[in-house]
């Protein structure tokens, strides 16, 4: 369930600079790694190869920065439900940020806030920062602002 809901353009235009709330924590596990890298094909031994990764500067595998950008997409639905739409697209992503590793193991969190919104013809185009928290860290993992466009019903 969403920490906040919005079901109108006005509501939504008026919900600039608004906390949305953080998410549940979710254990990143060295299968989810193995699996974006099959996906990506980025199969670097810092994500992959627990061995070497062992020996390696961050002492175990990492999560590939982009799977934790992916992971977004999957926190903003708990952060923020837009319902009443004729449509909701994903327009993009602005300033991304990888401050810290998360390793293997790990739990992160999404942390948002609207950071801006405004009409765009009859839709609301919303930016939404999205900050990757990692359970025990005082630096996130990724720090994003998305941006959404919504077309509400008539």
């Amino acid at each position: 369930m969403a920490n906040i809901k919005i079901e109108s353009a006005e509501q939504l235009l008026a919900s600039e600079s608004l906390e949305l709330g953080r998410t549940d924590w979710l254990q990143i596990s060295q299968e989810r790694i193995d699996l974006f890298a099959e996906a990506t094909g980025d199969h670097q031994w810092i994500h992959v190869d627990p061995v070497r990764a062992a020996e390696g500067p961050f002492g175990a595998c990492i999560a590939h920065g982009y799977l934790t950008l992916s992971m977004v997409n999957l926190f903003l639905p708990d952060l923020i439900e837009v319902s009443n739409l004729a449509m909701g697209v994903n327009y993009g992503c602005d300033k991304v940020r990888f401050p810290a590793a998360v390793p293997v193991g790990s739990a992160i969190r999404g942390r948002g806030q609207i950071v801006s919104v405004e009409a765009k013809g009859a839709a609301v185009q919303a930016t939404i920062r999205v900050t990757v928290e990692i359970e025990g860290s005082d630096r996130p993992a990724c720090v994003v602002d998305t941006i959404s466009r919504y077309s509400f019903k008539q």
